[in-house]
């Protein structure tokens, strides 16, 4: 039978390239003591710009006992970021490239059984050509961050080489109310030296772990033969995995028998459901409407890195329960398979997606890396019910216009479609994409990333340009991928405006946009960004270096931001009451304006004991104007009665004399948008005049890269960006961007004078052939 022998502890390590470190017989005991999941980049992978990257070692002495012997031996590692070399006893298992997927190697030749083993594994966090992905918007944590076992099976089982998969696929060829029609496909392998005869057996249970229906069938496999078998299988009256309502699991054991013996055995959770997206009523699951309130996650957590364990991840979905999301994208990578289980078993509707992102390789067009990460992405998850979006790239628009990404991305989705015709194919443009772009009909629905209010606009922009999408292209659906802003949780305002990064502004953003999605019924989904802050090692923002805290909850999830609970109150039947701005304790105006999230219908406010004012509303926001304070401390509180039981928050202010300066963020221009990207002189003085622009010129209609590319073009940069241009941290990220496509969002920066000026020396410079 089947055994998987868990090997977390105890491993030796070296935060660098140790020559040799891959021989039987050398001599680590110089290394320090870690355990899996470790990250090297724990604490350096958000605080600043410079991170480790490069090639580090682990090292683990382990035993196979001599009962294991006449099996096949497989090291199994669920997450090891970024290109990892397996050795065992000194020889060379294999290499896997990307970071985010389980993946095998078959070590029974290598090992010594019932004796000492050496298992040593060179991991590489540097971005390789090859491997994606190139650039990103997020620390690429180094290390084996997820459990490492050794599975031991018979020589005939079920496939575990299939791209990281389990061997079994639970097929749901139709489902409705009354029938769910299935084929169990199961990959099965004879390793042995000689033919063998087995049965198949495929029982499905349910909940109650009474067996809904089985099937089985004899199977012979030549020696050295792989096979994929199917069986069919109907379920009449299926309960249907309905989301949060009623999440309904089955499971299917699928075993190998020889004779009287149980040879190979593995238990596969499913659910069985039905859904599709209309461009004008948005999502629907078994044939009734269900709004995707959703958030996006990334896995790192403040000092773990990606290094985090089951506790952690259930800790993670209990705080997007309480919210009253109904679906997670779950970014910009494969996630552990534990949390996929979570989102099975609470419900969850999930976007799961690869890191094709940013970038596309310069030298690597075929997309090599990219298809092996979409195929470990579909095999490994197969059969899990939340998963119904499968996100094949995330602004590679970032890189330039390019007909091999392009390509690439077309070729993405037929081989998902190929691989998995019963999910709905999706991706994340960037901003700048048109709307008349075939970007937009390349996979079955679309997602925009858009930031109004924070890097271009206003919040109310937002409504707008859906309605122009919308019109334009009334046949494909769409959803806002990402949209959010900076909260830092030190920062405090009485008047909030963008780029101040104060909790105030973070709050009202939300509110606003979240008044313009919930009345376009069109939009299948809307995904915050994000629900954690996060580590982001490029960004230097609002005095914090390292992260973005773009994040309804702070990185160390112990502080929930006032946006959560604006959320909570529009998403969640759980009742409550939120008083905002409690952080903002200091204040110095005679009377102030407070602020209550609750999804109750009336809340009285009571300040320093006195009842101020009830306030009745069916917008989940209640403000009461003109609260007069006393000097020093004043305690506020907030009641709503529902039926018989009441809800109450409490909150104090102290009132000052002057304004407290560690509430203001140490930043400019507050009030205007932010900018990753430039900085730019001022040009008074300058006159416009047509220009003809011709295509064997250089102009502002070129990219940054094409343009850094020509010493010429470069020096006309540096004379109006300034030398450093290229310097900055996020520059890698923005080569790809035409300077009239930055000019398009943001105006005010580049002027048309600026625009004038550029041209005028650009296009004196021919290109060169």
């Amino acid at each position: 039978m089947r055994r998987r022998i868990e090997m977390n502890d105890a491993w030796r390590f070296i935060r660098e390239n140790e020559e040799h470190a891959d021989n039987e017989s050398y001599n680590d005991q110089h290394w320090s003591i870690v355990n899996i999941p470790h990250t090297w980049n724990a604490i350096d992978g958000a605080n600043g710009y410079e991170y480790y990257q490069g090639a580090c070692w682990y090292r683990k002495t382990f035993v196979i006992e001599s009962s294991c012997e006449g099996n096949r031996l497989f090291i199994e590692f669920n997450g090891s970021n970024s290109i990892t070399d397996v050795y065992v006893n000194g020889l060379h298992m294999g290499q896997h490239k990307g970071g985010y997927s389980t993946f095998r190697f078959d070590i029974t030749e290598a090992v010594h059984y019932g004796a000492d083993n050496v298992l040593a594994v060179k991991v590489d966090n540097k971005v390789a050509d090859d491997v994606y992905p190139q650039k990103a918007d997020f620390t690429f944590y180094g290390g084996i961050y997820r459990d490492v076992n050794v599975v031991v099976t018979n020589s005939v089982h079920l496939d575990v080489m299939d791209y990281g998969s389990n061997g079994v696929y639970v097929i749901q060829e139709e489902v409705t109310k009354e029938k769910a029609s299935l084929i169990i496909r199961s990959r099965l392998v004879n390793d042995s030296n000689e033919e063998k005869k087995v049965r198949l057996w495929a029982n499905i249970l349910d909940a109650d772990n009474q067996i809904a229906t089985y099937a089985a069938k004899e199977v012979v496999l030549a020696a050295g033969e792989s096979s994929t078998e199917e069986m069919c299988c109907i379920i009449d009256n299926p309960t249907l995995w309905h989301g949060r309502k009623n999440p309904y699991l089955y499971r299917v054991n699928v075993s190998l028998t020889s004779f009287n013996d149980t040879i190979d055995e593995i238990s596969v959770p499913f659910g069985v459901r039905y859904f599709h997206v209309d461009p004008e009523q948005g999502f629907f699951l078994n044939g009734e409407h269900l709004p995707l309130h959703g958030v996006s996650r990334h896995q790192d957590r403040k000092d773990m890195g990606w290094a985090i364990t089951e506790q952690e991840q259930v800790e993670d979905m209990g705080y997007i329960k309480e919210i009253g999301a109904s679906s997670i994208r779950l970014a910009h990578y494969q996630h552990s398979q534990f949390f996929y289980d979570l989102c099975d078993q609470e419900g969850m509707v999930v976007w799961a997606e690869i890191p094709f992102i940013s970038i596309m390789s310069q030298n690597e067009w075929e997309g090599i890396n990219a298809k092996q990460q979409m195929l470990e992405l579909i095999k490994q998850n197969y059969n899990h019910p939340s998963i119904i979006f499968l996100g094949v790239q995330n602004e590679i628009q970032i890189g330039g216009e390019r007909p091999e990404v392009r390509k690439l991305v077309k070729e993405l989705n037929e081989l998902t479609k190929k691989e998995d015709p019963t999910r709905i194919t999706t991706m994340a443009n960037v901003l700048f994409v048109n709307e008349e772009d075939e970007y937009n009909r390349m996979t079955d629905v679309i997602g925009y990333n858009k930031y109004y209010g924070w890097y271009h606009g206003k919040p109310e922009d937002f409504a707008p340009w859906l309605d122009k999408f919308h019109l334009i292209n009334p046949d494909v659906p769409l959803c806002i991928s990402e949209y959010g802003a900076e909260g830092i949780v030190q920062y405090h305002s009485s008047d909030p405006k963008m780029k101040d990064y104060t909790e105030e502004y973070h709050t009202l953003f939300h509110e606003s946009v979240w008044k313009i999605f919930e009345k376009r019924r069109f939009l299948w989904a809307t995904y915050v960004w994000n629900m954690f802050d996060f580590g982001a090692n490029i960004r230097d923002e609002g005095g914090v270096k390292g992260r973005n805290n773009k994040g309804l909850i702070s990185y160390d999830r112990k502080v929930k931001k006032d946006a959560f609970y604006m959320y909570k109150a529009h998403w969640s039947d759980e009742k409550f009451v939120h008083i905002a701005s409690k952080r903002f304790i200091d204040r110095a105006e005679e009377s102030i304006s407070i602020k209550v999230y609750s999804n109750c219908s009336e809340v009285t406010l009571f300040v320093n004991g006195a009842k101020v004012q009830t306030l009745t509303s069916d917008e989940k926001i209640f403000c009461f104007e003109d609260v007069r304070l006393v000097d020093g401390l004043n305690a506020i509180r907030a009641v709503a009665i529902d039926g018989q039981v009441q809800y109450s928050d409490a909150a104090q202010f102290n009132k000052v004399d002057e304004p407290n300066a560690s509430y203001e963020a140490p930043v400019e221009d507050k009030g205007e948008e932010v900018s990753n990207w430039f900085e730019l002189p001022e040009l008074d003085g300058k006159t416009m005049e047509d220009l003809q622009i011709t295509n064997d010129v250089y102009s502002t209609r070129c990219t940054f890269k094409e343009l850094y590319e020509s010493d010429d073009a470069a020096a006309v940069l540096n004379q109006f960006l300034g030398e450093g241009f290229r310097e900055r941290p996020t520059y890698s990220m923005t080569q790809g961007f035409k300077i009239d496509t930055l000019a398009e969002m943001a105006p005010e920066h580049f002027t048309e004078k600026l625009l004038y000026a550029l041209n005028k020396k650009l296009t004196q410079i021919k290109k060169r052939h």
